[in-house]
């Protein structure tokens, strides 16, 4: 089909059906199209296929709301792949139907297109995925600044190194299993008022693998993986946060049977810098200055993620005031987004206890006109500002 129809429509439910509705819709077109019913109808092979993969994503709670949100793309890759037989979807249909229509279907649902090697006796190799491992990074403000790369140290499984990862030295020492001879798989027939109902369970023998160890590998025990410590260097770019997860494709563990590996999940934390704080992309410094600096002005350096930095205080700078230094925040991740700023609030440092001398000096000034306050325009917008916050 050259393009996917909406999995709603091919089911025949609305985007409010239940999950027995779907469910009841899903169960009349597999019987309707199902391939033994309708042999060497390609149509219907079709339009079996695209019930299954409707089902398959909407009986699901997560992948379901998934496509309700961003339709086929929110659930690329997680409905079944048919493109080389129909894999596990024997489970889905035995589960959905019991085995009901067996009989009905010429044995069961593993007889067609290798459903799950029942009837035909051939087995699809299982493919197994590693486990992820998942860490966390912290991070100070300078390195997130700039971006590092970092060393991680983990314990995972690897490949064993004596046997190759199948779990036996030579090849001679992996036999048939002779329970399901091979498919992983053992069936149970039995009669119900539809006809003979075949199931298929997995082997007990050789847990679903077709193969069993005679001679297991004496350094991972038959498993074919062993522990083993790595160092990992991991490039974290700017601009992250606290709680974002950078995914390392591959370098988690080492799968069964030399299957695909997990990844590495990094999740960051942040390191509380002693002075500045951050608000996504902006950055917040406090300078204390003195009443003196305030009233008559002054140059003083602020210390930014890369080096300090100098400011003018203006004569006659109220405590409250904030400057900003357009650029001096944290960039956005890869680059999207621009760059934040540094918003730097003046605060003007009264002195509590004063000596003779001083405490004259300043009561000489009390009654001066220059300190009484009375803003002007351009203290005003700040002064309602304070009174606000009373109101």
């Amino acid at each position: 089909m050259a393009s996917k129809r909406d999995y709603y429509e091919v089911l025949g439910v609305s985007k409010n059906a239940t999950a027995d509705e779907i469910k009841r819709a899903y169960r009349k077109l597999a019987v309707k199209y199902h391939p033994d019913k309708n042999p060497g109808n390609k149509e219907a092979e079709e339009k079996f296929k695209e019930a299954a993969e409707a089902y398959s994503i909407l009986s699901d709670a997560d992948k379901k709301a998934r496509y309700d949100q961003f339709g086929h793309a929110g659930v690329d890759g997680a409905a079944p792949d048919f493109s080389g037989g129909f894999g596990d979807l024997n489970d889905i249909l035995n589960d959905l139907f019991g085995g009901a229509f067996g009989g009905g279907f010429g044995g069961g649902f593993g007889g067609f297109g290798g459903f799950g090697g029942g009837r035909q006796g051939q087995r699809q190799q299982r493919v197994y995925r590693g486990r992820d491992i998942r860490v966390r990074v912290k991070l100070t403000l300078e390195e997130i600044a700039k971006g590092v790369e970092k060393e991680i140290n983990i314990e995972k499984s690897v490949p064993c190194t004596e046997c190759g990862g199948k779990g036996a030295r030579n090849s001679a020492d992996i036999k048939t299993c002779p329970a399901c001879n091979g498919t992983g798989q053992v069936q149970r027939v039995t009669q119900s008022f539809l006809g003979q109902t075949v199931t298929y369970s997995t082997c007990q023998q050789c847990g679903g693998e077709g193969k069993i160890i005679t001679n297991p590998c004496h350094s991972c025990n038959g498993t074919g993986l062993i522990r083993k410590r790595e160092t990992i260097k991991v490039k974290i770019p700017a601009g992250v946060e606290a709680g974002m997860q950078l995914t390392v494709q591959g370098a988690g563990h080492a799968a069964k049977n030399n299957g695909i590996n997990g990844d590495l999940l990094v999740v960051i934390e942040e390191q509380e810098h002693p002075e500045i704080k951050r608000e996504g992309n902006n950055l917040y410094y406090t300078k204390i200055i003195s009443m003196p600096d305030a009233v008559l002005g002054t140059e003083t350096e602020i210390p930014c993620l890369d080096g300090t930095y100098k400011i003018k205080v203006e004569p006659g700078t109220q405590s409250g005031t904030v400057v900003r230094l357009r650029g001096r925040g944290l960039p956005s991740v890869n680059g999207y987004g621009g760059t934040g700023d540094m918003y730097v609030k003046i605060a003007v440092w009264i002195p509590k206890k004063l000596d003779k001398s001083d405490k004259a000096v300043i009561e000489s000034l009390r009654g001066k006109e220059s300190f009484r306050p009375d803003p002007g325009k351009e203290d005003r917008t700040f002064f309602d500002k304070i009174k606000d916050l009373f109101d």
